[in-house]
């Protein structure tokens, strides 16, 4: 019966090799590139959501890289649907925009602004559509306030027309009357349909009096003009009918009629003369007041332009009658102005008191309504159907959706201190709105409660803290009461009491600046009567430690360092220090006082030293030089660049100095000289007279001493250990007795052992000659230390070749080509030519044979884990390989098992079990 764990594992395996043959192999391709192909390759496919989320979940357990490409489609889903949500949600703002009757073009511009800031995409659908439409919308408001300006201007040249035709003939007027027949209804209907366009209710508001007052204008100069000239054609009829009222046309008649010329009219008489000092009070008045209404009107103040109008009106009223005629016109023109832009005041100024009325009304954001579970809907349907039926809409009435603040309080306060601040400078450029102000009002009242509850947890958590502060005073006070006394021992434990109270005080909430000042100076000394003891013992400590500074400038001073007494200064003032604590500052800048001294006296000898090492040796130069070479080799990363430098770094390593190599040669014949006498006796240089001619020469005569026999080489003997077989005898030297005697002396009174040896001790002095001098320290670390860079890079190298062979061995095995096996130097020295030669010839011919059995006994010999199916045939052949004891075991016969499994047919969870096997082998 199958195990929970087996059954899991094969739920797996069916899921993946579900999903594998979902993806066209994507879990079954050899390499991450093959997979990352295959997934590619399937995503073009465009799979469902849902199924590119299960491939990814399996997949990035295996293959985070090609799992990537999943992860990015994911994404790219998951930014597409949230963009289909900002969309909607702009697109219906867009629709709610161009079903408004009146159009603002500046709510349209910024829908585009805050649209693109919120990051929706207005070059897609329905975006790009909605966008066009407020576009072709806002241009044809703009279209249509240009043709209202072009229709005013063409009013103004129409009644210039017929004003210019009244100084002519009334014959030429007459004349021209056809074309502004024509000319005059021709205007009146495009103005009519300016007035019909459907965009004429979004047109600035100043527009509309324009094409009125044009209108009227016109109409009212056309009326005259017809009316003077049927007066003048009558008149030139009938010599009864009277003149028309243009002066031109009736001179021109009554000079028809033959009737002298019209008397000139009464000259206007004359105001009467007034003080000049008057006069010019009233112009000053009046000036000054229109400079006034000017300013503001150039300024845009509606508001105070307003005022200043009424200023200017009441002057004119007052000294109308004194001021010039130029003044008084120049006035009345000022105050149209002045009653212009404040309509136009007006109409902005209540644009932005809608917007800070949306902004309040904006504080509180609804809450959606939980949707109840599937369960619960269904069981409540029947209960919720009759009571619907039982209750009237007049007697439940829908209650108001809830709603939520959207900011918390500080923001809410500071949120409404602004909205307040920009009502008031709005008021301030123009005529109030008390039908918005009451909305506003409203508006920022209800999310005052917001403020007014986070306020009111503010003062109650003000007072809380309070309370605690003072808790927290009274108690260090008790605390200082029982500690003062304090003893000498454990100052630490003090320290780390007063630090844990400075903490809590900190961290006891927060106080308005007024409480906190009061509550300031009794912490302060609360913790300062604490404290006293502690402060007491660091001034003594700080005593103690400046003898100890002095001590140590005395022992820095000294011109012999003595490293006993500066052991013994250190530890005097580290048991100072582990016993009062200090000020971190305060104690670290008393131990760089004590260091100091002591670490000049040491930097003393280290400069001794460094000046005795200065003369750097020619092999240390060498070795230097050498090692560069070796990290120059290794960062190139050319595997036979590295073993040359090593090799000449070795070289180095075991050359001599020069000076040395020189004088050897001199230093043998002393030596050689050196050993005839001191064979010599002590009576024969006794009896030799001292500083004798003849006998330096007999001594200089004497004959050289034998050469050293070379040493007698050591050969190994296997002893025979068979059953029955003796051991040999081994002879004791004579003279040794039972145990050796090593003791006996040799010639020349040396002992025995010496001659045995051969000198032993000069041998060895010797051969530490032949490895050459002591390298200096900076030789020594940088030879070891380049030689550990270009170790650690060969194995690098070798791991990264060793990877390449495994997989061109798996690339010939799929293609069963026998030219792509790796050479036997890129496999390594443990497969030999023969085995090399098996491979190639087991790819050479067809796929035949089973691998299973040779795929068990490569993952026993290189002791890797088994697949789980293959498990038991794995344990069954364990116990086979147990009882066949005369044949080679799967560690002696894995080049050949590699050769069946090569010949066998190529497969990719084979493959895969052979490269982890010999991963292992090939490393061996």
């Amino acid at each position: 019966m199958p195990t929970n764990e087996s059954a899991v594992s094969t739920l797996k395996t069916h899921d993946t090799q579900a999903l594998d043959t979902l993806t066209g192999g994507a879990f079954s391709a050899p390499t991450s590139g093959e997979r990352a192909a295959r997934v590619r390759d399937w995503l073009a496919r465009d799979p469902s959501a849902e199924q590119m989320q299960e491939v990814f979940r399996e997949l990035s357990a295996r293959d985070k890289g090609a799992a990537r490409l999943l992860r990015e489609k994911l994404d790219e889903i998951k930014r597409a649907k949230g963009q289909e949500a900002i969309a909607a949600e702009w697109a219906e703002k867009a629709r709610q925009l161009l079903a408004q009757p009146r159009l603002n073009i500046a709510d349209a511009m910024a829908w585009q602004r805050d649209a693109a800031k919120a990051g929706a995409p207005l070059s897609r659908e329905p975006l790009a559509g909605v966008k066009t439409q407020l576009a072709d919308r806002v241009k044809g408001i703009e279209d249509l306030q240009t043709r209202v300006q072009v229709q005013r201007e063409a009013a103004v040249l129409l009644a210039q027309r017929i004003e210019v035709l009244s100084t002519k003939s009334w014959k030429d007027a007459e004349a021209a009357a056809e074309a502004l027949r024509a000319d005059v209804p021709q205007w009146q209907s495009q103005a009519q349909g300016l007035l019909d366009d459907p965009n004429w209710a979004s047109v600035d508001a100043k527009f509309p009096p324009l094409l009125d007052a044009s209108r009227g204008q016109l109409q009212v100069v056309w009326d005259a003009f017809q009316s003077a000239l049927a007066q003048a054609s009558a008149a030139a009829t009938d010599a009864t009918a009277p003149l028309p009222p243009v002066p031109v046309w009736a001179d021109e008649l009554r000079q028809a009629r033959g009737l002298p010329p019209e008397a000139a009219p009464t000259p206007k008489a004359a105001k009467p003369k007034v003080d000049p000092e008057v006069r010019a009070k009233a112009n000053q008045a009046v000036q000054d007041a229109l400079s006034k209404v000017e300013q503001e009107v150039a300024q845009g103040h509606g508001k105070a332009s307003a005022g200043a109008a009424n200023a200017l009106r009441n002057a004119l009223k007052e000294h109308g009658k004194l001021v010039d005629d130029k003044l008084e016109q120049h006035a009345h023109a000022a105050l149209a102005a002045a009653t212009e832009l404040e309509g136009w005041q007006r109409w902005r100024a209540d644009q932005l008191r809608q917007e800070l009325v949306a902004k309040a009304e904006a504080l509180f954001e609804p809450v959606a309504p939980a949707t109840p579970p599937a369960a619960a809907t269904a069981n409540t349907d029947a209960a919720a159907t009759a009571e619907a039926e039982a209750v009237s809409p007049a007697a439940a009435p829908e209650p108001p959706p809830a709603r939520k603040p959207r900011y918390g309080g500080r923001k809410m306060q500071e949120t409404l201190r602004s909205l307040r601040e920009q009502w008031k400078q709005v008021d301030q450029g123009g005529p109030p709105n008390h039908a918005l102000w009451k909305r506003f009002d409203e508006a920022c009242n209800e999310a005052y409660k917001v403020v007014q509850e986070w306020l009111d947890k503010v003062k109650t958590e003000a007072a809380e803290h309070r309370a605690a502060r003072v808790g927290l005073i009274e108690e260090v006070k008790a605390w200082a009461a029982a500690h003062a006394d304090a003893p000498n021992g454990d100052w630490k434990s003090f320290n780390r009491a007063l630090h844990q109270f400075s903490d809590r005080w900190r961290e006891a909430g927060h106080l308005s600046e007024k409480a906190f000042a009061e509550l300031q100076p009794q912490w302060k000394e609360a913790i300062g009567q604490a404290a006293a003891p502690l402060d007491r013992a660091q001034k003594a400590s700080i005593e103690r430690r400046n003898a100890l500074i002095e001590e140590a400038k005395a022992l820095g001073e000294a011109p012999m360092l003595r490293i006993d007494a500066v052991k013994s200064l250190q530890q005097r003032w580290q048991a100072e220090a582990q016993s009062v604590p200090l000020d971190r500052k305060q104690e670290q800048k008393l131990w760089d006082a004590f260091r100091k001294p002591i670490d000049e006296a040491f930097n003393r000898k280290t400069q001794e030293r460094e000046k005795a090492a200065a003369s750097m040796s020619a092999r240390d130069r060498a070795v230097l030089d050498a090692s560069r070479s070796v990290e120059e080799a290794t960062a190139s990363g050319d595997a036979q660049k590295i073993r040359s430098a090593m090799a000449a770094l070795e070289q180095a390593l075991k050359a001599r100095d020069d000076a040395q190599a020189a004088a050897a040669p001199a230093a043998a014949a002393p030596e050689a000289a050196a050993a005839p006498a001191a064979e010599a006796t002590e009576t024969e240089a006794a009896a030799a007279p001292a500083g004798g001619e003849g006998e330096g020469e007999a001594a200089a005569a004497a004959p050289a001493a034998p050469a050293k026999a070379a040493p007698k080489p050591v050969i190994a003997r296997r002893g025979d250990d068979r059953p029955g077989q003796k051991r040999p005898e081994t002879q004791v030297p004579a003279g040794r007795g039972k145990f050796g005697d090593s003791r006996r002396p040799g010639p020349g009174g040396r002992d025995a052992r010496d001659d045995r040896r051969g000198g032993f001790g000069r041998d060895r002095d010797d051969r530490r000659e032949d490895r050459g001098p002591r390298l200096g320290d900076a030789a020594f670390r940088a030879q070891r230390d380049a030689l550990d860079h270009a170790q650690q890079a060969l194995r690098k190298l070798a791991a990264q070749a060793h990877g390449e062979a495994l997989t061109q061995l798996m690339t010939a095995w799929e293609q069963r080509s026998g030219e792509q096996v790796p050479s036997h130097q890129e496999l390594g020295k443990v497969v030999n030519p023969q085995v090399r030669q098996g491979w190639v010839q087991a790819l050479g011919q067809g796929p035949s044979g089973d691998a299973s059995e040779a795929l068990l006994r490569l993952e026993i010999a290189a002791d890797v884990p088994t697949p789980a199916e293959q498990i038991a045939a794995r344990r069954q052949m364990q116990l086979q390989l147990l009882t066949k004891r005369h044949e080679p075991g799967p560690q002696e016969t894995w080049g050949a098992d590699v050769g069946k499994v090569l010949a066998s047919g190529y497969d990719a969870g084979a493959a895969r079990r052979l490269q982890n096997a010999l991963k292992n082998l090939l490393r061996r």
